[in-house]
């Protein structure tokens, strides 16, 4: 097992380090969350070990990017003196997959990221699903009930955009901001590609997944 260990107090990390290695653990070591990216991209690592309070990039924002930016599925262990339910929350939320208060019990710590290891890395990287669609982030395939659908480059980043909100309502506003930006197409060609997208979405199928709100929106249902 490879671990990456991110803490900015260098003496925790070489107690850290000083332990796996004799329970025969390969560790590396970072000290902020830029560090860790970096090294991330680099290298392949069986679990992360994580502090949240650090320089530079703190370690919430670190494994946001880590999931949402660079789909990496290695289980990620927080080890923090932030110790409240909403620290919790917020960990977990931003993608970690175990929590560890300090002062902690080396045992234990070992423990958990044998725990996560044998887990393996996270299926739901890179994955974005509702009811029975879904969408690869990596390879931008896009499936229903299990049967691929082809759609455009603007078709893709709407339905992006609804899936990740679904089924909360996206504005129109919304949708032109987010394929469009500030240069704001005809009503006409919106409609065209939310119909095309709808036409996709729902073809060999009974029911329709894409529902225009008029006056509010657009957003992906359940039947």
């Amino acid at each position: 097992m490879k671990v990456l260990i991110v803490d900015d107090t260098h003496s925790v990390v070489e107690t850290i380090m000083d332990y796996l290695e004799l329970e025969g653990i390969t560790a590396d070591c970072a000290y902020h969350g830029e560090s860790a990216l970096q090294l991330i991209q680099q290298n392949h690592y069986d679990v992360i070990v994580m502090d949240i309070m650090m320089p530079k990039l703190d370690g919430i924002s670190a494994v946001k990017q880590l999931r949402d930016d660079f789909f990496c599925n290695t289980p990620i262990l927080f080890l923090t003196a932030k110790d409240t339910l909403a620290d919790k929350i917020e960990a977990f939320q931003a993608g970690g997959d175990d929590f560890l208060n300090k002062p902690f019990a080396m045992e234990e710590l070992c423990l958990r990221l044998q725990a996560l290891h044998r887990r393996g890395p996270r299926l739901d990287v890179g994955q974005l699903s509702f009811a029975d669609l879904s969408m690869n982030l990596q390879t931008n395939e896009v499936l229903r009930s299990g049967q691929r659908i082809k759609l455009s480059k603007i078709q893709r980043t709407i339905f992006k955009l609804l899936l990740k909100n679904a089924p909360a309502v996206v504005s129109k506003e919304a949708v032109i901001s987010e394929v469009w930006g500030e240069d704001s197409p005809s009503s006409d060609s919106l409609r065209s590609h939310i119909y095309g997208l709808r036409t996709a979405l729902d073809k060999g199928f009974d029911s329709s997944r894409l529902e225009t709100l008029h006056g509010q929106g657009y957003r992906l249902k359940h039947d």
